[in-house]
């Protein structure tokens, strides 16, 4: 896309989303720049910190860990999840969703090949991506939207591939991952139909740092008393959105920790919410949610007991009542 071009989409976004929306995105990212420029670190995480970086790196490379760490991720899990929906139109018993988040693509060590060739026996639907494309949270993102331009091509959704930004996407990314073929949510409401019936997808701008999520301006945009899925870079508003009526909230950004203790206990997962909700599946009320592990890395491409996963959700219309356990797990 040419800069001319470039300018006209950008221009149709703010149309699209809102001039406040749009201006308090940009103001934030500007003041986020300006202050890593002067060596400032306000939204950077604690391990993000250079000295704690080294430390890291050189305790891992000493240990003989490193290489194993790096191994492990690009061992994509696959993760089958069936979700009971008592009130889930018939044409969609059995409809499956591809959930990727995460993806950190330009720092993946083989820019996302062995992603690919994991998807590529799967069967599926509809994608959905909760956010977070790009490895740094600043400068150009040009390399991240070639890398995704080229999954995005291995994902062979009928129904579509739609995505949310995470903390370390700018506004300015989403024309390009549109021409990506993404439909971006930027809390609005997309249906899905299928037949004669209808689902909802309902996406919000990042909740976690630029917090330019609006859940009411989403809400207003579906309809009551359908199936409705709300897509969230993090697992942050569990209340909000269980009061609002969700029914099944995918989200991310925790990484499920990526460095963890034996037995996958996460040290640090970056989240405002209890630990039951910062990875794998969790019920809050009645309303369903995932927290996905992530199929990328941040800071360094390692991960230690915390798989890079790949989820297949599998609606179902059950009553909740008989839910088993319903979730397996399976390495590629």
């Amino acid at each position: 896309m040419d800069h001319l071009h470039e300018q006209e989409a950008f221009a149709k976004l703010v149309d699209r989303i809102g001039p406040h929306h749009a201006g308090k995105r940009m103001e934030m990212q500007a003041h986020y720049s300006a202050f890593l420029m002067h060596g400032h670190h306000f939204h950077v995480h604690l391990e993000e910190f250079a000295p704690i970086s080294w430390a890291l790196k050189t305790l891992l490379k000493i240990t003989g860990v490193w290489p194993i760490a790096v191994r492990n991720s690009l061992r994509y899990t696959v993760v089958e999840h069936e979700v009971p929906l008592p009130h889930l139109p018939a044409a969609f018993e059995g409809f499956r969703i591809l959930h990727l988040s995460d993806l950190h693509i330009e720092g993946m060590v083989d820019k996302g090949k062995s992603l690919a060739e994991a998807l590529a026996p799967l069967q599926y639907d509809l994608c959905v991506l909760t956010g977070d494309y790009r490895f740094r949270t600043f400068g150009n993102y040009d390399k991240t939207l070639t890398l995704m331009k080229t999954l995005t091509e291995q994902i062979h959704a009928p129904y579509g591939i739609s995505g949310v930004l995470g903390n370390h996407d700018w506004l300015e990314m989403v024309p390009g991952l549109e021409q990506c073929g993404i439909r971006m949510l930027m809390n609005e409401a997309q249906p899905i139909e299928k037949g004669n019936e209808t689902i909802w997808l309902l996406g919000l701008d990042d909740v976690h740092y630029y917090e330019t999520g609006d859940l009411d301006k989403a809400v207003k945009s579906a309809p009551q008393n359908v199936v409705r899925i709300l897509l969230v870079h993090s697992p942050e508003i569990l209340p909000e959105a269980a009061q609002a009526g969700m029914d099944l909230y995918l989200c991310g950004h925790s990484h499920g920790g990526q460095i963890c203790l034996p037995g996958g206990k996460p040290i640090i997962t970056h989240c405002r919410c209890p630990r039951p909700y910062k990875a794998g599946r969790w019920r809050y009320k009645s309303m369903r949610g995932y927290t996905s592990r992530g199929v990328g890395t941040s800071l360094f491409p390692i991960r230690l007991f915390c798989q890079p996963e790949i989820i297949l959700h599998t609606l179902r219309k059950i009553p909740i009542e008989v839910e088993t356990a319903c979730c397996y797990s399976q390495s590629v």
